[in-house]
Order: structure tokens, then sequence, then C-alpha cells
């Protein structure tokens, strides 16, 4: 599966932290079978989110991992970005990850990630520390792969797999 990890994060684009979050997200899914061709860390900026993530699209990307920007904070938009950008939601895999994410912590409920289908590319939002990826990629790991089958061959485009 051709895949990009997109880190969000002001901080780190302007160096006041390092991104682990990214890094880790695309090491577990090379490790559940995805081939990561592209990383990239941008700020929270809607517009550029967007363009980022159509960009994926457009050049046939068959997964889209995203890291950071669904809490609270102000630029926290990815939600907004993804919605903006995909044709339908898979919710069950945001709902998956918000169920595991209570397990470890009240706080959990308050993440604001979605997932959904952008013709056959797959983006999916995760958290953007390393224990939140850790806690939550296992829960839809093993679903990536299916998925992105069944939506690109329904498309008739290569599985990606």
């Amino acid at each position: 599966m051709r895949t990009a990890v997109l880190t969000v994060s002001s901080d780190i684009v302007h160096r006041r932290r390092e991104d682990e979050a990214g890094p880790l997200l695309a090491e577990l899914a090379e490790a559940a079978g995805a081939d990561v061709d592209a990383m990239e860390v941008v700020p929270g900026d809607f517009d550029l989110i967007e363009d980022r993530l159509l960009t994926y699209v457009d050049d046939g990307f068959a997964l889209v991992l995203t890291a950071g920007g669904c809490g609270l904070e102000p630029d926290d938009i990815v939600p907004e970005a993804t919605l903006s950008v995909i044709d339908r939601e898979i919710p069950g895999l945001a709902e998956a990850m918000r169920a595991e994410a209570i397990r470890h912590a009240p706080t959990g409920a308050l993440t604001r990630g979605v997932s959904g289908a952008a013709g056959g590319t797959l983006i999916v939002n995760l958290p953007g520390t390393a224990a939140g990826v850790r806690e939550l990629f296992p829960v839809v790991g093993p679903t990536l792969r299916p998925a992105v089958t069944s939506m690109r061959r329904a498309r008739g485009l290569d599985t990606g797999a």
C-alpha cells in the first residue's frame, strides 16, 4: 500500500519539539504492510493541510495517515481539513480509536479524529503523540489493508496491496 504520513504541528515545524509520532506511525504502518513513500510535517493551517491531503489523493496514494491536529486547540483543524477532502466518512475507525483512547484516559473522549475515503485513498487521523500512536494504531492497523483493497478494487484501481 503506497502510504503517506502527514504530521500536523506548528510546534514541530518551528522546532519547539521533535516529531516522535510521525516516525513511529510510519514504522508501525510499514510493519502492518504499508510502503511509506512520503513523510512530511506541516503547521496547523487549514489550506495547507487540505492541499497536502488533496495532493496525496491526486498522486494515487492508497493510504494517508495523519498525526496530530485533532485536539481542542485553535489550530487543531485536521478533522475539518480531512472532512473537506473525503467523499465518505468511515466512522468505525475513529470510533474504535476513541473507545481505546478512553480506556487509557477519560480525556481520550476529547479526540476529534475522523477517517474516510477520498476516491481510492483511505485517510485516517491519529494522535500527535508517540504514546497516542502506540496505543491507537494497533486498533486500526489490521483493518487498513482490507479497507484499501476493498475501496480500490471497487473503483477498478490497483489495490495498492
